[in-house]
């Protein structure tokens, strides 16, 4: 069942109960309101039936007319009769209806003073009086057929009423329901739509309603967009990547062919060699930028910064045997608590390695100037070397895949160090800034999360 037929359906159960419970209380209230009236018209029958025996001495057949007719308004099937203290009837009405009347009703009557009840149809009244210091009982049994015939018709009008509202309310909610899911209609039929080749289709809605199916719309728009933007990154980063891996195995296919014609030239094989390191390393660079996005499975640790830096400028004295590095930690109070972070130390080796390779390439004069100190709770970590420096586009674009500068144009590099420092950076809350002056370079690394 659809969520259109599920809500029709609901709405109109909900009436359906509500309905019958209003109309069987209506008709309950006014039984019980007909019931009330009609005992309250036999009490005042009773009562002027007492008030002609008080007025009178001795009852005679004068008497009994006068009874019988002393009520302005007749009672259908009526009979009344009058007993006296001893049990002893001494009026009854003189017409031929019976009234189902026991010594036991006359006994609750005198222990109770007033009794009502209702037997074969009729109602029956009694109430007792004191006339010249004499006890009687009044008992009067009647059918309230007028009554009656009202609360039938009044039932008789509510199930007709009920069996119509009912058959309507069910037609005009199915049809009410399926208007206001017509805009979901069309949103639905939209994301069929929508597949890899479009995904710059957008859901229409109509600015004017704020209703919710119009904010799903828009935040669906967004997300749209969202998926598109990340689905062209990955088509730019793939392109990108097919381009730099076309280079160097262009260049190895060339030399080899070299190589197989003119043989003595061995040393070519070292530039062989030289272009399949650099295509090592971009697929293994390519590798890490994959792994990056499953970051939050790795281990994390107490690490200590200048411990994981040491060991990175150990490796990088060794593949870059002219580099120059000098450490410096400006702030003597620095404590072993104040450079510990929790990460991972595989990763933090990855960025400082990154950076400390970064600043050899781009330096003139392959030295690296690293300072490590201390302020307003962060711990901060600078790679600073002389060259070239950045325009301000190309610092806009520098933690880009395969961004590289105008400096870049006569050294050897692949384009990913610098996104791959961000990345991780980025996800363990730390942050790196660039900046510069004159000549000088800086990449700043800030640990706010000791």
């Amino acid at each position: 069942m659809t969520l259109k037929n599920k809500i029709s359906f609901l709405i109109s159960v909900l009436f359906t109960v509500v309905y019958a419970a209003a109309c069987s209380i209506i008709i309950i209230l006014f039984s019980n309101y007909r019931k009330e009236d009609f005992k309250q018209r036999l009490e005042e029958k009773a009562t002027t039936t007492l008030r002609l025996l008080a007025d009178v001495k001795a009852f005679d057949q004068q008497l009994l007319k006068i009874i019988d007719s002393n009520s302005i308004n007749k009672l259908y099937d009526e009979k009344t009769v009058i007993f006296d203290s001893q049990d002893h009837l001494i009026y009854s009405s003189i017409d031929d209806t019976k009234i189902n009347w026991s010594l036991k009703d006359l006994e609750a009557l005198k222990l109770h003073k007033v009794i009502f009840k209702e037997e074969g149809g009729n109602e029956i009244y009694g109430t007792s009086s004191k006339i010249n210091d004499q006890q009687f009982f009044v008992v009067i049994s009647a059918n309230d057929n007028y009554g009656k015939r009202k609360l039938e018709y009044l039932i008789y009008i509510l199930i007709i009423s009920y069996i119509g509202f009912t058959v309507l309310t069910w037609v005009l909610c199915f049809f009410a329901v399926k208007k206001l899911f017509k805009p979901l209609d069309k949103f639905y039929d939209s994301l069929t739509k929508i597949n890899a080749n479009n995904l710059n289709t957008r859901l229409s809605y109509a600015p004017q309603n704020n209703n919710e199916i119009t904010l799903i719309a828009k935040e669906f728009n967004l997300l749209l967009e969202r998926i598109e933007l990340a689905y062209q990154k990955q088509k730019d980063f793939t392109a990108q990547a097919s381009h730099e891996l076309r280079t160097p195995l262009a260049r190895i296919s060339a030399q080899i062919e070299n190589f197989i014609i003119q043989p003595e030239e061995a040393t070519k094989l070292k530039t062989v060699l030289k272009n399949v390191n650099q295509l090592s390393e971009l697929v293994n660079s390519l590798l890490i930028l994959s792994r990056l996005d499953f970051i939050e499975n790795l281990d994390k640790e107490q690490v200590r910064i200048d411990e994981v830096l040491y060991q990175c400028m150990d490796k990088a004295h060794v593949e870059y045997q002219d580099l120059q590095i000098s450490f410096d930690i400006l702030e003597q109070d620095i404590t072993e608590k104040m450079m510990t972070i929790n990460c991972n130390s595989a990763l933090l080796q990855i960025v400082f390695s990154n950076l400390i390779k970064n600043a050899y390439t781009y330096s003139d004069n392959k030295s690296v100037q690293i300072e490590l100190y201390f302020t307003n709770e962060t711990l901060y970590l600078s790679f600073k070397n002389t060259g070239n420096i950045l325009s301000d586009k190309e610092e806009e674009l520098l933690y880009e895949p395969f961004m590289r500068g105008e400096n870049a144009k006569n050294t050897i590099g692949i384009g990913l160090g610098l996104r791959m420092v961000h990345r991780i950076l980025h996800f363990y809350g730390f942050t790196i800034q660039y900046n510069s002056n004159n000549s000088t370079n800086n990449f700043a690394l800030g640990f706010k999360h000791i």
